[in-house]
Formats: C-alpha cells, sequence, structure tokens
C-alpha cells in the first residue's frame, strides 16, 4: 500500500498529496498523520491538494476528518493548492469542510498556520 509522506516544518506537518488517493490510502494517512502529530507536537498542519483533479465525498469527509482530528490534538489545519474542479465538487456534493481553512498555496498555507499559532499564544484563556 502507498503511504503519503508527511514532512516536519519547524512546529507544522506537511503533506503533499502527489496522487488520487484510494479509501485505504486516505485512512492510512489520517492514522499516520495523527501519530505524528502526537509524537511531534505538531502545532499545524499544512495539506497540500494542488495535484488532486477530482475528489468524491469519501476523500472530502477525510480532509474534514484529519482537521478536527488535528485541532482535538490541539493542531491548526490548512489545505492549500485546491484546483476549482476541487473546490466546485466538494460544493456539489455539498461539503463544507467545517473547520478547514484554505490558502492559494504553500506560502499563504504557512503564513496563515503561523499567524493562527500566534493568535492562540496570545490568547489568556
Amino acid at each position: 500500500m502507498y503511504r503519503i509522506p508527511i514532512l516536519q516544518m519547524g512546529s507544522a506537518l506537511l503533506v503533499t498529496i502527489q496522487v488520487d488517493l484510494e479509501d485505504q490510502t486516505a485512512l492510512q494517512l489520517q492514522d499516520d498523520l495523527a501519530s505524528r502529530i502526537e509524537t511531534t507536537g505538531a502545532d499545524g498542519v499544512l495539506i497540500d491538494i494542488s495535484a488532486l483533479e477530482i475528489v468524491d465525498s469519501f476523500v472530502g469527509r477525510m480532509l474534514a476528518s484529519i482537521s478536527g482530528i488535528a485541532r482535538v490534538l490541539d493542531a491548526n489545519t490548512v489545505v492549500v493548492g485546491m484546483q476549482p474542479a476541487v473546490a466546485i465538487t466538494l460544493v456539489e456534493l455539498g461539503l463544507s469542510l467545517d473547520g478547514v481553512k484554505t490558502a492559494l498555496n504553500v506560502r499563504r498555507g504557512m503564513q496563515l498556520l503561523a499567524h493562527a499559532v500566534d493568535g492562540d499564544q496570545r490568547d489568556p484563556g
């Protein structure tokens, strides 16, 4: 089975999805990412989906699920590089990806994660 690589960049984890996700690969990514967040103490997860040309409802739910898992483990999630066709498909499927922040590219995504972490550190509550 193919495993999606997870790279650490500072306090964030970077996942670049270069292949169309099969269900089993997506589930494995979810498990691997949860483990890596726990072991590294990462405070952010950036998922680059710029190579994905099509998505189905399972992949859309998996992205939302990863964001929820990361949030429970005290990490923010940003999805970057979404193709217009992918965005249209997600909307047509009725998947709003609640809790998932998006950015146009990796640079903007990393800025968004850095801003979220700075905001969390300033929050007295």
